[in-house]
């Protein structure tokens, strides 16, 4: 049993790594638009973040509507990467416990 459930166990993990670097990416990009670093002028930066926006706003959004932002300060970014720290701890657990 565990032959069949270590490939999923692996692919979940490496598919929550994939979307934990999408949203710092989006972070980051997000801070160098707001203090003028990177200007959304360029085509190619605003066809990246509007990318990066579908990617992320629709989990963003369901967050939003649970806490709002305090103080202007939007905490959805920060849960969602602590969600899928802890789901990948968990991915973890399972497959050391399925060896």
């Amino acid at each position: 049993m565990g032959v069949l459930l270590l490939p999923i166990f692996k692919t979940l993990a490496l598919v929550l790594d994939i979307y934990f670097k999408i949203v710092v990416v989006e972070i980051v990009i997000h801070w160098l638009i707001h203090f003028n670093i990177l200007s959304v002028k360029n085509k190619y930066a605003e066809k990246f973040v509007e990318i990066l926006k579908k990617l992320t706003e629709p989990v963003y959004a369901k967050i939003r509507s649970k806490i709002k932002p305090i103080a202007d300060f939007d905490l959805s970014p920060f849960i969602v990467l602590l969600c899928l720290y802890f789901i990948a701890q968990l991915l973890c657990a399972l497959c050391e416990m399925v060896l």
